[in-house]
């Protein structure tokens, strides 16, 4: 199973929200790009950067920090976080980006995913952000008016072949992924699967692998990591060791 330690940017620095929400931050480093480092050295074979200020913004606002990281770090970064135009899409894979999540964009300008799709493949993956089974977007602030499970299935009809899917309501909380969410959209929206929010344990990472034959086939280790509920290797040994 792929995991992905997050590295989520706001003001420059390294941070945690709950529940996506701005006034509940923790600051866990003052240099993302250290942290970046800290995570490759230990095995990671993938990271998950966020540009929260983007993602509220409506644009990348820490893309210079963005660039130091994927320069840093000799592993592929998957990058998400207001990116709502090509332009911006193109920027961030022009930066060394190995894939770019389009989360309010795919709601919003889905022929922009098309196109996207069309020109560059699998490095498009889109965020399904999910909060009591509808759609979230503009940094979780606003709801789309569509089902996940829905939008899952437009986007898989249109191309795209993974997904990070988040319930916001465990973001954020360690309370446990919902596991029954993640479940439904792995075996019936067409997508691979990428699972974030409320990881808080081995246990969770373990029952998340035992859902890889039904499409789930990473992990998001966000604040459980940082607050030392286990460690990388730790995660690594229950995956197997593969990322």
């Amino acid at each position: 199973m792929l995991l992905l330690p997050a590295i989520d940017l706001r003001q420059g620095r390294c941070v945690r929200l709950y529940q996506g929400k701005l006034e509940a931050e923790t600051v866990y480093a003052t240099d993302p790009v250290a942290v970046a480092r800290q995570w490759a050295s230990r095995g990671a074979a993938w990271l998950h950067v966020v540009d929260l200020d983007g993602a509220f913004a409506g644009q990348p606002r820490n893309i210079e920090i963005i660039k130091a990281i994927i320069k840093a770090v000799p592993i592929p970064v998957q990058v998400g976080g207001g990116i709502r135009s090509l332009a911006s899409l193109e920027n961030i894979l022009a930066a060394g980006a190995a894939r770019v999540v389009l989360g309010t964009a795919a709601v919003s300008r889905p022929e922009m995913v098309a196109g996207a799709v069309a020109r560059f493949g699998e490095q498009v993956v889109v965020g399904i952000d999910s909060r009591d089974g509808q759609v979230a977007v503009e940094g979780w602030a606003a709801a789309a008016g569509l089902e996940a499970l829905d939008f899952a299935r437009q986007m898989a009809a249109m191309g795209v072949k993974r997904a990070v899917f988040t319930d916001i309501s465990r973001d954020g909380t360690l309370a446990g992924p919902n596991f029954s969410a993640i479940k439904e959209i792995a075996l019936q929206g067409g997508l691979k699967i990428i699972a974030s929010g409320g990881i808080a344990s081995l246990d969770d990472l373990r029952h998340l692998q035992e859902m890889e034959a039904l499409g789930v086939e990473g992990a998001i280790l966000g604040r459980a990591l940082y607050n030392g509920n286990f460690s990388l290797e730790e995660a690594l040994g229950i995956a197997g060791g593969v990322n």
